[in-house]
C-alpha cells in the first residue's frame, strides 16, 4: 500500500527518509508530479524504470533545491548561467556535460556523458530536496507512456502499491512538463517544449535548433526524457485537429465546442493556452474514463495554436495520438 503523506514537516521528513534508503516517493512540482528516487543510488534508479515500465534508453531529470547544487554535478556554460538566472527555480531542464566526479548513477542518464538537471519552483519540492540532501531523479509519476499526473490521486491511480509514498502537494499549477534544452552542443537545442516557452528562451540565448539529430536516431539514444513517439497516451485513440466530432467520440475542446460528442472536456473556453496546458492531462484522463464508461471509440482533439505553450500542448497531443 502506498503511503499518502501530508506536506507538513513530518510528511516531508518521512518522504526524505524513504528516498535516502532507496524507496520511491512521488511528489508534486509546479509542472507535474515526479516519481522520485535517490539519483546517486543505481538500484533506486532501476526501481523507477521497473515501476514505470520505462525504456532504459530514456534518461531521467535530476532535481536540485538550488542552482549551485545543480551546477556542482554538470559543467555550465555562459548560456546555462544566463538561463538559470532567468528561469530557475522553474519549469526548465538543462542538459549539460556531467562533471568527472558527478555522483549521479549513470543509469539515470542512460549512460550518456550528459545529465538533465532542473531546480523546481514548488516550495514543497524544494523543502523535500533540501531534506534529502541528494539529487533526486524524477520522471513523471505514471506508468510509462500513459498520461502524466497533476494530482496525488492521478499518481495513485497508476502506481498505488508500486511505490512507497506520494507527498500530496495539491494540483500542479503549470500542468505540463518542463521545457528541456540541450546546451551540450554549440547551438542550444530544444529537445522538448514545455513550461518555459521557446520565445522566452530565445530572448535569453538567441536562436535554437529543435528536433532529434541523425546521430541520436542512429545510436537509438535520447538526450532527454519525454521523446518517445507514443507517449502521454490514453487507452482510447486520439484524433488530432478535429473540426467535427462523432457521437461515439469524446471531445477535447479548445474554445467553443463542436456539437454532437458523446462526452466533452473543455481545455479553455476562452482559448487561454496557460489554462489549456494546466488542464490537458486532466482532460485526457477524464475523457479516457468517460470513453470506457460509455463505450466510446476515440477522442477527437480540437486544434490548438502552436504559439507559446501551444507548442508543448501539441507536442503532447501528437505523442498521445501516435501509433502504439
Amino acid at each position: 500500500m502506498t503511503e499518502r503523506l501530508a506536506t507538513d514537516p513530518a510528511g516531508i521528513a518521512r518522504a526524505a527518509d524513504l528516498l535516502r534508503v532507496g524507496a520511491l516517493v512521488a511528489f508534486g512540482t509546479e509542472t507535474v508530479y515526479g516519481l522520485g528516487a535517490d539519483a546517486t543510488d543505481a538500484r533506486a534508479v532501476a526501481a523507477v524504470f521497473a515501476a514505470k515500465g520505462r525504456p532504459h534508453f530514456n534518461p531521467l531529470i535530476c532535481h536540485y533545491p538550488e542552482v549551485d547544487a545543480a551546477f556542482a554535478h554538470v559543467e555550465p556554460n555562459p548560456a546555462a548561467l544566463r538561463l538559470a538566472a532567468a528561469f530557475w527555480p522553474g519549469p526548465l531542464t538543462l542538459v549539460l556535460p556531467r562533471r568527472k566526479q558527478c555522483p549521479v548513477a549513470l543509469l539515470a542518464s542512460a549512460g550518456l556523458d550528459t545529465l538533465a538537471v532542473r531546480v523546481p519552483a514548488h516550495p514543497v519540492a524544494q523543502a523535500l530536496l533540501r531534506a534529502v540532501g541528494r539529487p533526486v531523479a524524477a520522471p513523471s509519476a505514471n506508468p510509462s507512456g500513459r498520461i502524466s499526473p497533476t494530482t496525488a490521486a492521478h499518481v495513485l491511480a497508476g502506481l498505488d502499491g508500486r511505490i512507497a509514498a506520494v507527498l500530496d502537494s495539491g494540483p500542479c499549477a503549470v500542468g505540463i512538463e518542463s521545457t528541456v534544452l540541450d546546451l551540450s552542443r554549440p547551438v542550444p537545442f530544444l529537445l522538448r517544449p514545455g513550461g518555459v516557452t521557446r520565445e522566452a528562451i530565445m530572448q535569453v540565448v538567441g536562436p535554437l535548433h529543435s528536433g532529434i539529430t541523425q546521430e541520436q536516431s542512429a545510436a537509438r539514444t535520447l538526450r532527454s526524457p519525454g521523446l518517445l513517439i507514443s507517449h502521454y497516451a490514453p487507452a482510447l485513440p486520439v484524433r488530432l485537429a478535429a473540426t467535427s466530432v462523432a457521437s461515439d467520440e469524446a471531445l477535447l475542446a479548445f474554445g467553443p465546442p463542436l456539437p454532437g460528442a458523446g462526452a466533452e472536456y473543455q481545455l479553455s473556453v476562452g482559448e487561454d493556452l496557460a489554462e489549456a496546458a494546466a488542464r490537458l492531462f486532466d482532460g485526457l484522463r477524464a475523457l479516457d474514463a468517460a470513453g470506457a464508461r460509455l463505450g466510446l471509440a476515440g477522442i477527437a482533439a480540437m486544434p490548438v495554436p502552436s504559439a507559446g505553450l501551444g507548442l508543448a500542448i501539441n507536442d503532447r497531443l501528437s505523442r498521445a495520438a501516435a501509433p502504439r
